[in-house]
């Protein structure tokens, strides 16, 4: 099978069911990552047909945007670019009690996806979003006016929100307003959450998702054991600390003895389990390396589960919140 697209929300965009997650290219907090092995990645998830690139102003101050700007410019095809403004008050994610006057004013808002067309050499983003969100704002006008305004001007095709982390109906409000194309969610075997609400909402409103952590930051590599180490400064420490790992290892040991039979590996179970939900219009994983992106091809151009995969898969949920 090839690359498979879906419209983008309400258009007749389209992008492809593997986007790629450019955290992890931007070097920061995640450690290891070299630039000339991330340009390789990125060029060869261009020629597998990957359009869509997801990053973010933070994303190593800048540098992921820069990379993947050189990277389409390079290869003479335009990509659909997304980027994220982050709190003004740097929080992840957005408090309860946050201010959108305080976080996401509209002069934030315009300046910072300014810098980001800057980073990226480009004139417009396909898709802006706010790196994090509180629903209370929602029926506040400052937010609505920017998104007018960088649409009007050319800066904007599109606009969306990177849902708070484990609170997938934390947007819905914002969602009601029509000013909102598309949720970035986490959704993975273990966050089924986005099934109860969210999708139903997105379909029936012609909202796109991006579903980002398919592998749970790692964890549903399969990789993950209790012995596992990460390099100094690598933020993972903190995520993987205590007897998380042990923990992991045993859910993904369950998770493999029941698709064994059927899948090549949990990396293929998670990132098939994510296009398996016809919400979904992109999943995001973070490939830095030509191996991991090639994997990832071969898997979700394998097409989505079977239901019974699906339903052995349901029982793995897992409510908990390592970002914490």
């Amino acid at each position: 099978m090839r690359m498979q697209y879906k419209n983008f929300a309400r258009s007749e965009e389209k992008v492809s069911l593997l986007g790629y997650g450019a955290w992890g290219i931007g070097k920061t907090m995640w450690i290891g990552a070299d630039d000339a092995e991330s340009k390789r990645s990125l060029n060869r998830a261009i020629e597998a047909g990957v359009n869509l690139f997801d990053s973010a102003l933070v994303y190593g101050n800048g540098h992921s945007e820069k990379l993947i700007g050189e990277v389409e410019r390079e290869s003479g095809q335009k990509l659909f670019i997304t980027s994220k403004i982050p709190s003004k008050k740097f929080e992840w994610p957005a408090r309860d009690s946050s201010i959108l006057a305080e976080s996401f004013p509209e002069d934030h808002i315009i300046r910072s996806t300014e810098r980001s067309l800057r980073n990226l050499k480009r004139d417009y983003l396909d898709l802006q979003q706010f790196h994090v969100w509180n629903d209370k704002w929602a029926g506040q006008d400052e937010w609505k006016n920017a998104i007018e305004k960088l649409k009007r001007d050319g800066k904007v095709r599109f606009f969306g929100i990177s849902i708070n982390d484990h609170q997938p109906e934390n947007g819905i409000e914002a969602g009601k307003t029509g000013m909102i194309d598309c949720y970035q969610v986490i959704f993975n075997i273990f966050d089924q959450s986005p099934t109860d609400t969210l999708f139903g909402f997105c379909e029936q409103n012609q909202i796109s998702v991006l579903a980002r952590v398919p592998l749970d930051e790692g964890s549903l590599t399969g990789a993950i054991t209790a012995e596992t180490e990460f390099p100094s400064g690598d933020w993972r420490n903190n995520y993987f600390r205590g007897a998380r790992k042990g923990q992991i290892a045993e859910r993904v040991a369950t998770i493999w003895e029941d698709v064994s039979d059927e899948l090549e590996s949990v990396v293929e179970a998670a990132l098939r389990y994510t296009i398996s939900f016809p919400a979904v219009t992109s999943v995001i994983p973070g490939m830095r390396t030509e191996k991991h992106l090639l994997a990832n091809v071969q898997y979700i151009n394998r097409g989505s589960l079977t239901p019974a995969i699906l339903a052995k898969l349901k029982r793995h949920r897992w409510i908990r919140n390592f970002y914490q």
